[in-house]
């Protein structure tokens, strides 16, 4: 009896031992260094700083179209309309001076003509104003770098741009219209650019865009004759990424230029404006953050190491939506596709 109450007492005293101390085994063993180092598995990935930065950098190509609204005063001028011939402007005042018959994009004078019919009015006793239409196709390539919901870069773009008829506001039943002689040529642009992101919708970023710089008209312009003002460009950019480095975008905007063309001999000038609206349609592409994998052999689609670099795939088509992580390059099975859509089961 003795015995049994002994070995009972024993147990009872092992159990709460063992209760008491196990908390402090588990963490201590919880606290212990690895009896091996996991650099000994897993390699430590060396990240690539520079392809960090140059990712941020987006090289952006659009096409488009445009229409231009040229517009101007002949303050300081008057109008002679001779019956069956184009308007003729000359000095307010003076009109026996020589007559001028180009005054958009270049300058050319000649002598009154005899015609009795002929119509005149000055700008001293009326509002004498032109208005006209230009259709622009511009190809513009610009690069920025990207930095919160920031962008800054600048561009370059050329415009094959054809002007059309010219006609009087005021008038109209005296004055006649007018075309110039040389109307086509291809305009060039260069510009800073600077924009914002403020929403998204969806898979479609919306940012803000600004930009300003110079521009230089066609060689259908005497520039001799001609002093050019800031170009300036406001407008808002849709885009959409289909893969990591690759995005389509739209592009609407509204552009603000003029220039004065001076007529020579008189000491006065002409400001023509040519303000803007565009449509383009463009692409982005981004320099990706990982190399490509070198292993010719290698399948795996999501980003994956080999040693203590890591590479992106190799099968991973820069123009096509993927996830890094996983892979994504068929994500609807062939069953699915074509006529086998429209079986109730597909297998």
């Amino acid at each position: 009896m003795i015995y049994t109450n002994l070995s009972k007492t024993v147990y009872i005293s092992f159990l709460l031992l063992v209760m008491v101390t196990l908390p402090g085994i588990v963490i201590a063993q919880d606290d212990e260094i690895p009896t091996f180092p996991l650099e000994t598995i897993y390699a430590k990935r060396k990240p690539n700083t520079v392809r960090k930065v140059l990712t941020r950098i987006k090289f952006s190509a659009s096409i488009g179209a445009g229409n231009t609204y040229m517009a101007h005063k002949l303050d300081g001028f008057g109008i002679l309309q001779g019956s069956g011939i184009a308007p003729q402007i000359f000095p307010a005042g003076n009109v026996a001076s020589p007559l001028y018959s180009a005054w958009v994009n270049t300058v050319s004078s000649g002598q009154p003509p005899a015609l009795p019919d002929s119509y005149l009015i000055s700008s001293d006793t009326a509002k004498l104003k032109y208005k006209g239409n230009a259709f622009n196709f511009p190809l513009h390539l610009t690069v920025h770098y990207e930095f919160k919901n920031f962008r800054i870069g600048g561009g370059y773009g050329l415009e094959f741009m054809n002007i059309g008829t010219f006609r009087p506001t005021t008038f109209t039943d005296k004055i006649g219209s007018f075309t110039v002689s040389d109307p086509s040529g291809i305009m060039k642009k260069y510009y800073g650019y600077a924009g914002y992101s403020f929403y998204r919708w969806q898979d479609i970023l919306f940012s803000g865009v600004f930009q300003l710089g110079g521009y230089k008209p066609g060689n259908n312009f005497s520039m001799g004759f001609i002093t050019k003002s800031l170009n300036a460009n406001i407008g808002v950019v849709m885009e959409r990424n289909l893969s990591e480095n690759f995005g389509v975008f739209l592009k609407p905007s509204f552009d603000i230029k003029s220039y004065q063309i001076d007529i020579a001999g008189t000491g006065r000038t002409i400001k023509h404006n040519m303000n803007a609206l565009y449509l383009q349609l463009g692409v982005t592409y981004s320099i990706p953050e990982l190399r490509k994998c070198f292993h010719s052999e290698c399948k795996i689609q999501m980003n994956h190491a080999h040693g203590n670099k890591e590479y992106r795939s190799r099968v991973h088509p820069f123009y096509k939506k993927q996830n890094p992580n996983y892979g994504e390059n068929y994500p609807k099975l062939i069953k699915y596709k074509g006529k086998n859509k429209k079986k109730l089961n597909p297998y």
